[in-house]
């Protein structure tokens, strides 16, 4: 991408909420600096070493909850923090599965003159490598989004996004886990803000070490419950239409 064109769509930073990635966040927050945007480093009351890993690097602002609150409250705490300086936050996950630098891809993507929501579609999914859990999380999720009245798309488990700020901010999405990245997907196409995929690479070479905070059978129940409150808000919303 011509860099030149990325000041012409506003200003930009880097959000990275992070929960216990000790042996990651070095690695992405580096590799995120590079874009020479502010970072944002939310660290979502680690019990490991990633606070004392992340308190002291130069050149970046580190926040903090006192405890585990989730990743959607991770998130909110840096769009906040954001917002004040910047026009858009590109989130990207802690866990080394992204490649920060294909951010300028999703950068491209957004339209001229529009305000939509970026998420990059992460390719090689169907990899020996990838987690089970992964492939079929992303298959339900996109399934139960447009059932719920959101967008059709190919990886709404994606965590790999740019927002426009404020506009995310005011959304009222309710989760604040996992569950929050699809809901504000439903919220976003309700409140008429474009969802644009655009393609981004994803590490899940072998031998990495990766740590997922995904538990099948508990966030499965929570994101049946983040459905079934859109699904049912989306039917009375049609029925009051009808009237």
């Amino acid at each position: 991408m011509d860099l030149s064109g990325i000041s012409q769509k506003g200003k930009f930073a880097v959000i990275i909420p992070v929960y216990n990635h000790e042996h990651t966040i070095a690695d992405v927050i580096n590799a995120s600096v590079k874009l020479n945007f502010p970072v944002f480093v939310v660290d979502d009351g680690s019990t490991d070493s990633t606070y004392a890993r992340i308190k002291s690097v130069r050149d970046i602002c580190v926040l903090r909850h006192a405890r585990n609150e989730g990743k959607g409250a991770a998130i909110l705490t840096g769009f906040a923090e954001a917002a004040k300086i910047a026009d858009w936050a590109v989130t990207i996950d802690a866990d080394g599965q992204h490649i920060p630098e294909d951010a300028l891809n999703l950068i491209e993507a957004i339209p001229e003159n529009e305000r939509p929501l970026i998420v990059g579609t992460r390719e090689g999914m169907s990899g020996k490598d990838v987690p089970w859990t992964s492939r079929f999380g992303r298959k339900f999720s996109n399934f139960w989004v447009l059932l719920s009245g959101g967008p059709h798309l190919k990886d709404s488990q994606s965590g790999f996004r740019i927002y426009p700020l404020p506009e995310a901010m005011d959304l009222k999405v309710r989760a604040r886990r996992y569950q929050f990245e699809v809901e504000i997907l439903v919220k976003a196409k309700r409140h008429k803000i474009p969802v644009v995929e655009a393609p981004v690479r994803v590490n899940y070479a072998a031998g990495t070490q990766r740590i997922s905070h995904f538990r099948p059978l508990v966030d499965f129940i929570r994101n049946t419950s983040t459905f079934a409150v859109l699904i049912i808000e989306r039917i009375l919303a049609s029925l009051f239409t009808k009237k």
